[in-house]
């Protein structure tokens, strides 16, 4: 069965779209005015600007890792943040440290650390589960290269993004 809906008469106002022109006039009037009041804030303009000096504390950039004051790596190899990474964006591959040496104890240290950082979904994670606080989130969101190859960072390349971070690291502690 079928039912019959009739259309409502429209006024010639509304018949040439006048109201909503109208409407749509005074929106942009309005913010017009926020704008020039100084209410509203205008996009950044990017390249120039950046937000860096408003980065909040809760943002999580780029991985990177962090070596401590006297130039040692504070990684210890254990591959945990390689296994809870969601996308598999990390690679380790450890090696064993010579007994001879003198950290001989440590058992072993990367030989590679590789991120990618297009597969990287800046979780946190890694962070989170590293016992040793050997890898950081730096607050960084400009990250840019021109080949695949270029996005994938080595382990040179990571210690040079992360820098010193100063503090006690278990992995170099001789009383263990």
């Amino acid at each position: 069965m079928a039912y019959t809906v009739t259309r409502p008469r429209l006024t010639l106002a509304e018949k040439i779209y006048l109201p909503s022109i109208v409407a749509g006039l005074l929106i942009t009037l309005k913010h017009m005015l926020r704008l020039l009041t100084g209410q509203t804030k205008v996009t950044m303009q990017y390249p120039e600007q950046k937000w860096d000096a408003q980065m909040p504390d809760w943002y999580r950039g780029a991985p990177t890792l962090v070596s401590n004051e006297f130039g040692r790596d504070k990684c210890v190899g254990c591959q945990l943040c390689e296994f809870i990474c969601p996308p598999r964006a990390i690679t380790i591959h450890p090696e064993e440290i010579p007994a001879d040496e003198r950290w001989g104890k440590v058992e072993k240290r990367p030989k590679t650390f590789d991120i990618d950082m297009i597969r990287c979904i800046y979780c946190g994670l890694c962070e989170e589960v590293c016992p040793e606080q050997a890898i950081y989130l730096r607050k960084d969101y400009s990250i840019t290269g021109l080949t695949r190859a270029e996005m994938v960072h080595d382990i040179h390349k990571l210690r040079e993004l992360g820098g010193e971070m100063p503090g006690l690291v278990n992995k170099w502690n001789e009383k263990k």
